[in-house]
């Protein structure tokens, strides 16, 4: 069964706990905390706590999907699932990817900001793009140094942390009760309830501190042990997430009075300055440097991976889903390292943060309704872990997202609701693209109207040819199979004899209608006959195909009798070579009907791309038989590099035949030559036909299809077809002036 592009499962729970909380909270910390005071004053340590308890029952719907569907994109992949791949699907992923952007770029900010701290008039924007770019090229290599730093990052940032909250409630000017409420009482001078618009508003600022949860949900392809380590993961991030926050600001809050301390970009620092001196700054200013740079680090991890997944399910450009060496998305890291560093350059900590949070609210809205869905639509699939209290989780995760997107700066959600609108015009312009690209394909492929010219001399040729054609083409509205005979005619044949010679034909052609019928009523497609008068076959092909354009495809018989094959310039050759539109040649070594299993060597051409279009057109209308796609390796490898050619083979055909994957094996063989390895494959297989593309070496004039092709049609003990993909522009141009050439030496 062909599967799709996976990454590697290498994340153990430590580095998903590390992911989760020190990836999100640790720049929050440290760029924010000032921001936030400055919003809710000595309440920010209740909206922090509160905000923990209205992201909870998010947190627990996630541990329930993340661990259903176990794979790269989060979100998306639920929404997906519950609602189709569709507008919202695209709407949702790109959000996603979009605010982990965003928290990439604010993180690289703080990190610049963070270092400044040791450097005086350090320029902000050029550092935060030159750690970017850093973190993204250790992403390329691949999520195990990734996790490892992050590991040991995480570490460091949990036990400063410990020890800066230690410090500043027990050392000497370090929290008190006076500072804190700068006094007065909480909930004093205003209304509890503009009390509690404030703390919301605080909640939304931050509410990037309390999503890591969803960065393990985005990277839960590549969890070890997803059923055990994910939900585990999940509530310990945002366990220590609330308290690790809410501990330290109330730190702060306590120890710097409130009008000092609102909008500071270096709050924890100001604070360490009081209640540990001498170290303190120092200490807290290399924290701060690395817990932006494991942000940074968590974010663009996340935000690759999303553009993986859209990339993966066809949204996004299929390019971002190539995999480099290292089994990593490196066309992924270097777009969103490129968006993040552009995105970096707006340098305003607490507008990016608004962006993001809303953002990432709005995914999780999405997200957090899709459950209800999934549990409707799939009620018997396995769920490692099921959520308590269903619906009320739901209920209550839907409202607190509503509630919290509601207090968001206004110029973050005007500026989301553009993105969104952009979004959803560049949606419109893929799909209108994609379907002209379908349509494309859906022309070549054989899958629309048209006509198959199916050109043989012998009647088991023409029977094999035409079942195989009405395959292609099975249940197909305005398809027809022609059985195409060109009468030649002598340069010395007076013109007024030609129809007498055509109607003498007629005779023979009769007899071949009469064993190919069986075959059109069986496979309900039209077949009919055609006679055509020319000097020489080829020409009377290509007259027939400068004639009707609806033409497809164009199939040949290989003569069985291999000695009468005159390499230069015969038929086959000069169709083969000249023929504007896809072609094949059949070598029938007793074709079985119905064809239950068929060997396609994999290359990475346009001609073999079109061998497995027609060998799943083949199989599909039974969908019982078999395909194998064959990957060849010369010389010993190792375990590596042969799961890295089947990963190159599952690319292949997942690209040219999608969605339809049940029929397909894989197989990837070592050999010292490529016709040895497909010849043995061959002999051991049991196949009933192997379909191959025509090398590109066709061009030699003592060859038909290549050098290899032509030594496999001799000695393969099964049918062979050779296919040809038609190519427009500059390479059909240099075929013919090749050709064209020898013709005249």
């Amino acid at each position: 069964m062909a599967q799709k592009k996976t990454l590697k499962r290498q994340l153990n729970l430590l580095q998903v706990v590390m992911l989760g909380t020190a990836g999100t909270i640790a720049a929050e910390i440290f760029v924010l905390t000032g921001h936030v005071a400055k919003l809710a004053g000595p309440e920010s340590v209740l909206a922090l706590a509160l905000g923990g308890v209205l992201t909870l029952s998010i947190a627990l719907n996630y541990c329930e999907l993340a661990t259903t569907f176990p794979v790269s994109g989060g979100a998306m992949t639920y929404v997906s699932e519950a609602f189709g791949k569709g507008w919202l699907m695209f709407l949702v992923g790109s959000l996603d990817c979009l605010s982990s952007t965003f928290y990439a770029a604010l993180s690289a900010v703080g990190f610049a900001i963070s270092l400044s701290i040791f450097i005086p008039n350090l320029p902000i924007v050029p550092v935060a793009i030159a750690v970017i770019i850093i973190i993204g090229a250790m992403h390329i290599r691949g999520v195990t140094s990734v996790g490892n730093l992050q590991i040991a990052l995480g570490a460091f940032l949990l036990i400063v942390f410990g020890v800066f909250i230690y410090k500043g409630f027990f050392s000497e000017g370090g929290f008190s009760m006076e500072t804190f409420l700068s006094g007065r009482r909480i909930f004093e001078n205003q209304s509890a309830i503009a009390h509690i618009g404030r703390m919301l508003s605080a909640i939304a600022l931050a509410y990037n501190a309390y999503v890591g949860f969803e960065v393990i949900a985005d990277d839960a392809e590549e969890v070890t042990q997803p059923s055990k380590n994910i939900p585990i993961g999940i509530l310990i991030s945002l366990l220590l997430t609330t308290v690790i926050y809410s501990s330290v600001t109330m730190v702060t809050v306590g120890t710097v009075p409130i009008a000092q301390l609102a909008g500071s970009d270096t709050a924890l620092t100001d604070a360490a300055s009081r209640f540990w001196p001498g170290i303190g700054v120092p200490i807290m200013g290399i924290t701060g440097i690395v817990a932006t740079l494991t942000s940074v680090n968590s974010a663009m991890l996340s935000a690759t991976r999303e553009a993986f997944s859209l990339s993966r399910e066809r949204v996004w450009p299929r390019q971002l889903s190539r995999l480099s060496h290292w089994r990593t998305p490196w066309v992924a890291v270097v777009m969103v390292a490129a968006a993040s560093a552009l995105v970096a350059a707006i340098g305003l900590v607490d507008f990016l943060s608004f962006i993001s949070s809303a953002g990432y609210m709005f995914v999780l809205f999405w997200a957090t309704l899709a459950m209800p869905k999934l549990r409707k639509k799939f009620p018997d699939i396995e769920r490692p872990f099921k959520v308590p209290l269903y619906p009320v989780t739901v209920i209550a995760a839907a409202c607190a997202g509503l509630l919290i997107i509601s207090f968001a700066n206004p110029k973050a959600l005007l500026f989301l609701g553009i993105v969104l609108a952009v979004l959803s015009v560049a949606y419109l312009i893929s799909k209108q693209i994609k379907a002209r690209q379908d349509l494309t394909t859906h022309l070549e492929s054989l899958e629309g109207g048209g006509r198959v010219l199916v050109a043989a001399k012998r009647v088991s040729t023409a029977r094999s040819l035409v079942n195989l054609a009405a395959q292609l083409v099975d249940q197909q509205e305005d398809t027809a199979v022609c059985l195409f005979t060109v009468v030649k005619t002598p340069i010395s044949l007076d013109s007024s004899d030609v129809p007498a010679l055509v109607d003498a034909k007629k005779k023979e052609q009769q007899s071949f209608l009469e064993a190919i019928t069986p075959i059109a009523i069986k496979h309900n497609v039209a077949v009919y006959s055609k006679l055509k008068a020319a000097f020489r076959v080829e020409e009377g092909i290509f007259s027939e195909l400068s004639r009707h354009k609806d033409v497809n495809l164009v199939m040949l018989g290989y003569p069985q009798d291999h000695s009468k094959v005159e390499r230069p310039n015969n038929v086959l050759k000069e169709v083969m070579m000249m023929a504007n539109r896809n072609v094949a040649v059949l070598r029938d070594s007793g074709l079985p009907d119905p064809i239950r299993r068929i060997l396609v060597p994999v290359g990475s051409g346009p001609n073999a791309r079109l061998a497995l279009q027609m060998a799943r057109d083949i199989i599909l209308p039974d969908d019982t038989g078999e395909i194998v796609a064959l990957r060849l390796v010369r010389g010993e490898v190792d375990e590596e590099r042969l799961e890295d050619e089947e990963l190159q083979v599952h690319e292949i055909v997942e690209q040219e035949v999608d969605g339809i994957s049940s029929v397909f094996k894989f197989k990837v063989r070592t050999t010292d030559s490529i016709a040895d390895g497909i010849l043995a494959e061959c002999q051991e297989g049991g196949y009933d036909l192997m379909i191959i593309g025509a090398a590109e070496e066709v061009l030699a004039p003592e060859q038909i299809f290549g050098r290899l092709d032509d030594y496999l049609m001799e000695v393969v003990p099964c049918s062979m077809m050779v296919v040809r993909r038609y190519q427009t522009g500059g390479a059909l141009w240099m075929r013919k002036q090749i050709k064209r050439i020898e013709q005249r030496t």
